[in-house]
């Protein structure tokens, strides 16, 4: 099995290591866009412009699946993208409202959904919830966690700071998506600030799920050979990777 994960930039890798740690795929082609990140802040014709580029850049492989890593295409672009794809496109959207489902049994349980400001104005995590009976949600753009995480800060002054400025006003979630693929990295943090009984749904373990239970994925792969593309400086790509995958 070979896939193909896309993501906007960097944050992807965070898919990519659940990818690894389950043992999924044979091989796996990434791309980021890092040319054009952030795509958080852009508007939905973009988005979808850029995905759809994407979905080319892949025509280049064999794959038998896409993954969209990033949660601003997942929420703007998936429809246009498999409409032009010649394999299946899942993203992480739609697996963040399963696994959030499967994860809890009280329909009214309060949620917060963490995303870029596009991810967080698409509603799209809002609407797939309350599609399976969820209403007590709270959804909060979260941008600034971005950079931060670029800059290798998990924990400390800045990060608690930056909670304090969008959580303050919140009510204690039960559970809270981590709706940008860069937001695991700082997942201990989170969870430290809310508690450690509040449940995080983490985008990559997320997707396997997904793939486990809808896809019925059951081989497990020994070794995977792993590409790594950027538009823009790919070696800074590379140097992320080998830190956040420990390859």
């Amino acid at each position: 099995m070979k896939v193909g994960v896309f993501d906007s930039g960097i944050g992807g890798l965070t898919v990519v290591k659940s990818l690894l740690e389950n043992k999924l795929f044979e091989e796996i082609v990434y791309f980021g866009d890092t040319a054009r990140v952030p795509y958080g802040i852009k508007d939905k014709t973009t988005i979808i412009r850029y995905a759809i580029e994407a979905v080319e850049f892949f025509k280049n492989f064999e794959l038998d699946l896409i993954i969209v890593a990033c949660n601003t295409v997942s929420a703007h672009a998936l429809d246009e993208m498999r409409e032009v794809s010649s394999c299946p496109v899942i993203g992480v959207v739609e697996a963040g409202i399963l696994a959030t489902s499967n994860a809890l049994k009280d329909k009214n349980s309060n949620i917060l959904i963490l995303g870029t400001k596009a991810t967080i104005n698409s509603k799209a995590y809002e609407i797939g919830l309350k599609e399976k009976g969820f209403n007590n949600l709270q959804a909060k753009a979260t941008g600034l966690f971005v950079p931060i995480v670029e800059e290798e800060i998990y924990s400390g002054e800045i990060l608690e700071a930056t909670f304090r400025h969008y959580f303050d006003a919140l009510k204690k979630p039960d559970a809270i998506i981590l709706g940008c693929t860069h937001f695991p990295l700082i997942s201990d943090a989170i969870g430290n600030y809310f508690g450690k009984d509040t449940i995080l749904i983490h985008s990559g373990d997320a997707i396997v799920e997904q793939l486990e239970l809808d896809f019925k994925f059951t081989a497990k792969y020994e070794t995977t050979k792993l590409e790594f593309f950027a538009s823009e400086n790919p070696e800074a790509l590379k140097n992320v990777a080998k830190k956040w995958l420990n390859i």
